[in-house]
């Protein structure tokens, strides 16, 4: 007997509920038991009524029922089990079933059947309809422990997510006034004191004005997530565009060329699409080495998602840290090497997750980085309302081409 067998078996007596009407039968049935190494208390019943009473007095490990009787049938036991709430495993006897009856039995829900002529595997059919009842009940126990964990979880997330975004907000304007009045002392009275004066009110300015980009980088964070109905059909050819338009400047500056072939339309949140292009392709921008960034944006199906990366020929970051690059506020640098507050990569993994994809770098360091994400390709009613049958083309969008940003990027970019 294994482990499962033993706590599955009924401590004490095992307590039958007989649907019989043969009395010899039904000590057949005893028997055959007890000679299975069963200690048992058997009542036997007839009518249905009888048997609905005796089930709640007698609260039954098993139920064994004759699938003929005189005034209705062992199987119509289920009904009475199911209008109780039950779920008692059930083993219909009879002195002949067919196939097709007994298989139709099974369906409705009977846990076994034994013919009368074979009695003695009657022990081992019930041993395996309690183990049975008692993985379904542990079974349902850990279902219902999950979905209340996961409850819990969610209704945290969601108050972190409400604390987090209250608390920044309300941290704004009482920081406004400490920025803008320190901002006021070191105009009014700088030379004016001595020179340590005006060293401390330059870092008081300083981390006033720190705090403030903290605080709306929080609330950036925060937001994801919660703006609902905001999804809709979305050309990330289109996007793309608009993000190398809003980063012409920095562009131009840095020499950096943008290449990529041909995105797909998704579903999802047009500006937060727009945020993770954005993010991704200035940080190539920001983290250059000393060649002129070179990025490249693409696109594959792959099974039922899409496949983005987004490369460059960067600094790169070693293979250690490509797990912490996405935990908010985790900077690799100093803000002296390079300006930010190390959360950008952070809302791109939550905008991600979000849509139901995941993100992730292959990591070199020296050598550039791939930052990778996925989206899932159909969104809710997608096809009918994007008007696309999982094609790369978009309007204005040239399939399988390549495009070459300029330097100054321009509003077509």
């Amino acid at each position: 007997m294994t482990t499962t067998d033993h706590l599955a078996e009924p401590q004490g007596q095992l307590r039958v509920l007989h649907v019989e009407d043969n009395e010899m039968d039904a000590e057949l049935v005893a028997q055959a038991l007890r000679k299975g190494g069963f200690s048992v208390s058997v009542v036997v019943v007839q009518e249905e009524a009888e048997f609905e009473r005796q089930l709640h007095l007698q609260n039954p490990d098993v139920v064994i029922a004759d699938y003929n009787l005189p005034q209705w049938k062992g199987i119509d036991a289920l009904h009475v089990l199911r209008r109780a709430g039950l779920d008692i495993p059930l083993i219909l006897v009879s002195g002949a079933l067919g196939d097709v009856t007994a298989a139709e039995c099974i369906k409705r829900g009977a846990t076994d059947y034994v013919l009368k002529d074979g009695l003695a595997r009657l022990p081992e059919a019930v041993r395996r309809a309690l183990q049975e009842r008692h993985l379904f009940r542990l079974r349902r126990q850990a279902e219902e422990d999950l979905a209340r964990k996961v409850e819990e979880l969610a209704r945290s997330n969601a108050e972190l997510e409400q604390f987090a975004y209250i608390a920044s907000h309300d941290l704004q304007e009482p920081l406004r006034m400490v920025a803008t009045y320190t901002q006021l002392l070191a105009e009014r009275y700088r030379g004016r004191l001595d020179e340590n004066a005006d060293k401390f009110i330059g870092y008081a300015c300083e981390g006033a004005l720190r705090m403030q980009a903290l605080i709306q980088d929080l609330l950036a964070f925060s937001r994801v997530g919660r703006s609902g109905g905001a999804c809709g059909c979305v050309d990330c050819n289109a996007a793309l565009a608009e993000v190398l338009q809003s980063l012409g400047p920095a562009m131009k500056e840095s020499g950096a060329v943008v290449t990529h072939g041909a995105l797909p339309v998704v579903w999802a949140d047009r500006s937060q699409v727009t945020q993770v292009f954005q993010n991704l392709i200035g940080n190539a921008i920001k983290f250059r080495g000393k060649e002129a960034p070179a990025i490249s944006v693409q696109a594959e199906e792959v099974g039922r998602q899409w496949l983005f990366s987004v490369s460059d020929n960067g600094i790169g970051i070693a293979p250690e840290y490509a797990e912490n690059i996405f935990v908010v506020f985790q900077r690799l640098h100093t803000r002296s090497e390079y300006a930010g507050n190390g959360i950008g990569l952070a809302i791109c993994k939550k905008i991600i997750e979000h849509c139901g994809g995941k993100i992730w770098v292959e990591a070199q360091a020296g050598h550039g980085s791939v930052f990778k994400f996925t989206m899932p390709r159909d969104g809710p009613a997608a096809k009918e309302l994007c008007g696309q049958e999982g094609s790369m083309s978009s309007p204005g969008a040239v399939s399988g081409s390549t495009t070459e940003m300029p330097l100054a990027a321009s509003a077509k970019a």
